[in-house]
């Protein structure tokens, strides 16, 4: 918030290519050239000097300065047009003892620079009063109307070439705006910023407002302080910055910190006293480019996933998420309302999760995502588009507050699957289960069932009523294999089966035992696909409540799974009026880990009785031991 002299920002990849016209005769533009150069004034003066590059470690930004020169008396207009198209800034040069030279500023350059270059995206221009010495008075009383006029100027300097006075500074300056252009930021006619930096710095507010009360509090101050300037403010420092914004406004100062009306205006003030590099070190440092837009190199970083690898969110992601969690989790119910969820996505630029979301996780009894189905839904996203998860994550500022290069270091690339085989065990945290079967068969009452949701009379008529844009093609949560927590992701087929419906972990073949011919179709399924594949296969035989029919294939259910080597088929049913229990899913989970297991040790009932008993008091201790942390925070 308070930066002793210059606040240095580094560009590595950034040129600044500074163009200086020739408006009239000597009004000696080019001795300035020559003057900062040589560090004197030169004797001899050609009509225009050869282009100039200053290195990057002799200026202040650490940008490398291409100066352009131009002189009518040897370049055409179709040089001049070529030069404005190609400047990042430009310094229109005026005698301040002529007249003429200051008229011509508004009545031709002016227009004829604004003429060539688009209207969206004004070069800056600095207006650079030359000879000063040798007037007594200053031009700045003619000058100030042609700034207040042309919102393109950034500023103006008045220099002398023959006495090197302001000449560093005119350069500074140039450089200054292209790195730090006012334009973007504040707009001086309506003498405040813009709708585009006023969102900008409120997502910042809201990412550097750790506990979510809507103030910055000292601790969240110096942590802002810190990440974006690399030093802590002294005490004193802090009660003086809060102490300038209550003596301009009543509501910018709140139980001791800053609120989001004074943290806008601290902004406004460090614009208006020409402090902009404040301002966007703090929004570059937060992933924005010069149009007030996140980079595309902050919310999407280079990350290399080999084939046959997945991506999972690793464990200071998982602490992460769960302190976003708890930031806006305010009644404290382990669950986030309508309300809290689209206050937790204020800081993006579009709502992230859609009604379906509710669909695919857990929810508690109102409908509302839980702490558990939360995570899971970050767990998804990862799995599936690791890239849109960076952004997100991108968006929540996680690179910022665990002070990490980029949202990458958050992501756990897992190693090849075939290595996993070979060595008989994996460190992956989530495992995929396709579930495949005909229409009907009850595929979507399996995946409602791992959330936890029956469905006897009542839940299948609410599930009957969600509309079809509401429904999710995908439920995960978690289970527990031998004490170690997993998250399943059970996902349907469609009318046609790819080799991406085949990548997975696990396969369900899904009938139902009351259609004859529902079983044809995994019988159909696995001989084409899945009899020569090492992927673990389970036959599900689903809605159980209903009668048992005969089905009309050559071999029973039981006869296929023995003749080839499957578990016999697993009784399933929803329709109950209690929690459908969750042992089916502890065991995909585990064939899944343990694939080479599937055909031998799985078949042992005391190994299942193991795992599933493990899941159960996992699965309890897991929330209580949640429920006790979040009474302590």
């Amino acid at each position: 918030l308070i930066t002793p002299g210059l606040q240095r920002t580094f560009f590595p990849n950034w040129d600044c290519k500074l163009f200086l016209s020739l408006f009239t005769a000597k009004v000696g533009k080019t001795s300035l050239i020559m003057s900062l150069v040589s560090e004197e004034f030169p004797d001899e003066v050609p009509l225009r000097a050869e282009e100039i590059t200053i290195p990057a470690d002799v200026t202040p930004e650490r940008v490398p300065t291409h100066i352009v020169d131009y002189s009518e008396a040897e370049q055409s207009d179709e040089q001049l047009y070529q030069e404005i198209s190609k400047a990042n800034v430009i310094c229109i040069v005026y005698s301040v003892n002529n007249k003429k030279s200051i008229e011509k500023v508004t009545s031709h350059w002016i227009p004829l620079i604004n003429d060539r270059t688009d209207k969206d995206s004004r070069v800056p221009l600095i207006l650079v009063g030359n000879k000063s010495d040798l007037v007594e008075h200053s031009s700045m009383e003619t000058i100030l109307p042609i700034m207040n006029q042309y919102q393109d100027i950034e500023t103006c300097v008045e220099c002398s070439a023959k006495n090197l006075k302001n000449i560093s500074e005119l350069f500074y300056y140039a450089q200054k705006a292209v790195l730090h252009p006012t334009g973007p930021l504040y707009c001086p006619e309506e003498k405040e910023l813009k709708p585009s930096c006023i969102k900008a710095l409120t997502r910042i507010f809201k990412v550097s407002d750790l506990d979510n009360d809507g103030i910055l509090n000292d601790n969240e101050l110096n942590f802002f302080q810190r990440t974006c300037f690399n030093t802590p403010l002294a005490p004193q420092a802090l009660e003086d910055v809060k102490n300038v914004v209550r003596r301009n406004m009543t509501d910018g100062v709140k139980d001791n910190g800053l609120t989001l009306k004074g943290f806008l205006f601290l902004h406004t003030l460090f614009i208006q006293r020409g402090r902009h590099e404040t301002t966007w070190t703090v929004l570059r440092r937060f992933g924005y480019d010069d149009d007030l837009e996140l980079t595309q190199e902050y919310l999407f970083p280079m990350i290399k996933i080999p084939a046959d690898c997945t991506t999972e969110l690793n464990h200071n992601a998982y602490l992460f998420l769960q302190s976003v969690f708890d930031k806006h989790d305010k009644d404290r119910d382990c669950a986030l309302s309508p309300e809290e969820v689209k206050d937790l996505f204020k800081v993006f630029p579009y709502m992230p999760w859609g009604p379906d979301v509710n669909n695919t996780v857990c929810t508690n009894d109102q409908g509302w995502i839980t702490y558990q189905g939360y995570l899971s839904q970050w767990t998804l996203t990862t799995y599936l588009d690791v890239q849109r998860s960076l952004e997100y994550l991108g968006y929540l500022g996680y690179s910022i507050i665990y002070e990490q290069e980029s949202q990458a270091a958050a992501i756990t690339v897992t190693r090849n699957k075939r290595i996993d085989l070979q060595k008989k065990q994996t460190q992956r945290s989530v495992f995929r289960c396709n579930v495949l079967g005909a229409r009907g068969s009850g595929k979507s009452g399996f995946l409602q069932a791992f959330l936890g949701r029956n469905l006897n009379l009542e839940d299948f008529s609410r599930q009957k009523r969600i509309r079809e844009d509401h429904k999710s093609l995908y439920a995960i949560s978690t289970t527990y294999v031998y004490g170690q927590e997993k998250y399943l992701l059970v996902m349907p087929d469609f009318d046609f089966l790819s080799e991406a419906d085949l990548a997975c972990d696990v396969v369900c073949l899904v009938y139902d035992v009351n259609n004859p011919r529902s079983f044809e179709y995994c019988a159909k399924v696995y001989k084409q696909y899945l009899i020569d594949s090492k992927t673990p296969c389970v036959v599900i035989a689903a809605k159980l409540d209903l009668h048992e029919v005969r089905q009309h294939y050559s071999l029973s259910p039981h006869e296929f799974c023995r003749k080839h080597k499957l578990h016999p088929p697993q009784p399933f049913t929803c329709n109950t009026t209690e929690t459908p229990s969750k042992d089916i899913y502890t065991r995909l989970t585990t064939m899944a880990m343990y694939p080479h297991m599937a055909q031998a040790d799985l078949k042992n009932s005391t190994f299942w009785l193991r795992a599933s008993v493990g899941a159960t008091v996992f699965a309890v201790l897991g929330f209580a031991m949640y429920r006790a942390l979040l009474k302590q925070r």
